[in-house]
């Protein structure tokens, strides 16, 4: 045995003698640790020990292996570090800044088991034969899918993306180069003046970041609830109730789908819902709470702001028979106002590609949509579009020509340039 191996023995002994949780109590851990390091480095002078070597790694490396996720716990805590994935043990992969690429750790199928093990302990759901797949939220905010054989060919297929807060409001994502100060202003204006904002993109293209960061802009007097299948969202508010997804139990029941929470929503006074991402049935719920005058938002995984509407025409449909376009199209067109769309550059760097209204016009049930930020010369600049509702924003006091007129542009460009 290694000394890391004979210190980590004992540390572990000690620990469960003290009755500890090392997840709930890392201090304590961290403590023991340093005691027992110090304890061999004495026995070592008079005893032959393993050599120690580096006393800071071995610590580190203990600590990560008795209260962290062992040979991961580094990457997660690694600020560049967005995702961790394992397709197989020996292929572990990290993303940064948009990339992914292969890391050098190596694990085998039981280090694999016992890391999924440990992840799912805090959360209380599972994975087994009978659920292959499993969404739950580590302590740290960070959201993990697991899935297992034999819906994966051979090995266990594990992801950590972790929620990296690198902007909670719209100024900073200015700052950041997602998006323009017009835009900002225009998107701010709208969830103050109560228009309903659909968010759309490509995975890890900023969704949720951006609609964390639309909902900081919600007035601090209204009251809001969010849905989602795991917690991601972490709004600023004062009033807000978070509600996550349940799996079933092992009998099979107390399963608590998003439908169901976007229904429960409903009878809790909300003034807004947000609904965490939508891909499935509960579009249909959402619709319904949103044609009920609940002005709401949204994310949803789609290539552009056109086909995140002609999503959100399509899912309703996966409800039942009894529903169809006829009800559906007219809905979406009368209640989806503006549509957010985010991809990814090659570099990695996120931004907003367009904003666009939808005035509420449907032609050859076709929902039509207007550009009202769109790319030109790989810069986000105003389009012809106007958002419907102007009374909306007139009763919030903002002034939609102002806001979006030629002359606030050239304001912004010029403080651009000058700076």
């Amino acid at each position: 045995m290694t000394a890391v191996d004979l210190i980590d023995t004992e540390v572990r002994e000690i620990v469960r003698q003290q009755g500890l949780d090392p997840a709930a109590e890392p201090a304590a851990v961290r403590r023991i640790v340093d005691q027992v390091i110090t304890a061999y480095d004495e026995r070592s002078l008079s005893v032959a020990l393993p050599a120690l070597g580096d006393v800071g790694a071995a610590a580190r490396q203990v600590l990560d292996a008795v209260s962290g996720l062992g040979p991961l716990q580094r990457y997660l805590d690694d600020p560049s570090v967005e995702e961790v994935w394992i397709n197989e043990p020996s292929r572990v992969f990290v993303a940064r800044h948009g990339r992914s690429e292969l890391t050098t750790t190596i694990l085998t199928a039981e280090d694999v088991r016992d890391l999924v093990e440990r992840m799912l302990k805090s959360s209380g759901r599972r994975v087994d034969v009978s659920t292959p797949f499993v969404d739950a939220m580590l302590p740290d905010g960070s959201r993990l899918h697991v899935a297992i054989p034999d819906v994966t060919r051979t090995h266990w297929a594990i992801n950590i993306r972790k929620f990296v807060v690198r902007a909670s409001t719209l100024d900073e994502l200015v700052c950041f180069g997602t998006l323009t100060t017009s835009a900002a202003r225009f998107l701010d204006a709208c969830v103050a003046a109560g228009l309903n904002v659909l968010v759309a993109g490509g995975t890890q293209a900023g969704k949720t970041t951006l609609l964390n960061c639309l909902a900081a802009a919600i007035p601090a007097r209204e009251r809001v609830v969010t849905c989602e299948e795991v917690f991601e969202l972490q709004l600023p508010l004062p009033d807000v109730v978070a509600l996550q997804t349940r799996q079933p139990n092992l009998e099979g029941v107390g399963h608590i789908s998003l439908r169901h929470l976007v229904k429960e929503a409903l009878r809790m006074r909300p003034s807004r819902i947000i609904v965490g991402e939508v891909r499935q049935q509960e579009c249909l719920d959402l619709l319904i709470a949103l044609n009920s005058g609940l002005p709401g938002m949204c994310t949803i995984p789609a290539n552009s702001a056109r086909e995140a509407v002609t999503k959100m025409c399509t899912l309703p449909l996966l409800a039942g028979e009894n529903i169809g376009s006829r009800f559906v199209v007219p809905t979406v067109a009368g209640c989806v106002d503006v549509v957010v769309h985010l991809a990814t550059d090659i570099d990695g760097t996120r931004r907003v590609r367009e904003i666009a209204a939808v005035p509420g016009r449907v032609e050859g049930d076709v929902v039509e949509i207007e550009p009202v930020f769109a790319q030109h010369n790989g810069r986000l600049v105003r389009a012809d579009g106007y958002p419907p509702h102007a009374e909306r924003f007139a009763r919030a006091g903002i002034d939609l020509a102002d806001l979006l007129s030629e002359r606030g542009n050239v304001r912004e460009l010029a403080t651009e340039g000058a700076a």
